[in-house]
């Protein structure tokens, strides 16, 4: 069944939304993916994750290339970070269908309950680039921050570039702009090989994730233009607001709020 006129602008206007918070501090998907489970409640589990995969990318796309343009991330990083993160997302969006969300939904709260309160109570943290790690070793950090994040975001998704952003400024001591940067082009990496998945399978909704996409590119690039203006402390007040979204939608979701 096709969705009416009315569910696509709706939905591209979620997918818009999606791609600005998606290029300040990533997180996107959760504004997106659960717009696509309300608005094709007869649509596959497969079917929404392959679409918004399809608008996701795109989106990554424009926005990882603003950011790589203005930014200049170090290749000796973000490379490693995404092939890592390619390969994990691979391994991830294999098994998707045997990993039942509502099993990570309670860690994924824990985890941004932490992230949250540690940004917080350090607002020194992300402000410069202060690297923890060097050589081999900072290195191996990226190929480990990359396969698991990636594995994650091809099997679950939401909240995945908020993790990148998060590992590179808490794990490896980027500030929050190059962090931002390097996450978008590993959240690129991963949206790829999850489609290098999916589309085989036919499971992406064409019309309507190109529909999407094309709204979530205007919304990546006027988010990653923005970020690169204000720098590294709005998107550190960016990244707080939007993990304290998440913890209150996800918790809502757990006690059965919404």
């Amino acid at each position: 069944m096709e969705p009416t006129t009315e569910t696509v602008l709706l939905l591209m206007l979620a997918a818009l939304a999606a791609g600005f918070v998606d290029a300040v501090v990533g997180g996107g998907g959760l504004i997106q993916l659960p717009a696509l489970l309300i608005g094709l409640p007869g649509a596959s589990v497969v079917q929404i994750a392959a679409t918004n995969k399809l608008a996701s990318f795109c989106g990554t796309s424009i926005s990882a290339a603003t950011y790589y343009r203005r930014v200049r991330p170090d290749p000796r990083t973000f490379l490693p970070l995404m092939l890592a993160a390619f390969a994990g997302s691979l391994g991830g969006a294999f098994v998707a269908s045997m990993l039942p969300r509502s099993a990570f939904d309670p860690i994924i709260l824990v985890v941004l309950v932490l992230v949250g309160a540690y940004v917080w109570f350090k607002p020194s943290v992300g402000t410069l680039t202060n690297l923890r790690f060097s050589g081999g070793t900072h290195v191996s950090a990226v190929a480990v921050t990359g396969l698991a994040i990636g594995f994650y975001d091809g099997a679950i998704g939401p909240g995945t570039g908020s993790f990148f952003v998060f590992a590179l400024v808490g794990l490896l001591g980027y500030n929050f702009l190059e962090a931002s940067a390097k996450a978008k082009l590993a959240n690129w990496a991963t949206n790829l090989a999850a489609l290098v998945v999916f589309i085989p399978m036919g499971a992406v909704m064409w019309k309507l994730g190109l529909a999407m996409a094309a709204a979530n590119i205007v919304g990546g690039y006027v988010g990653a233009r923005v970020a690169v203006a204000r720098g590294a402390r709005f998107v550190r007040i960016f990244f707080l607001v939007v993990v304290a979204g998440f913890v209150v939608r996800l918790g809502g979701d757990l006690l059965g709020v919404w």
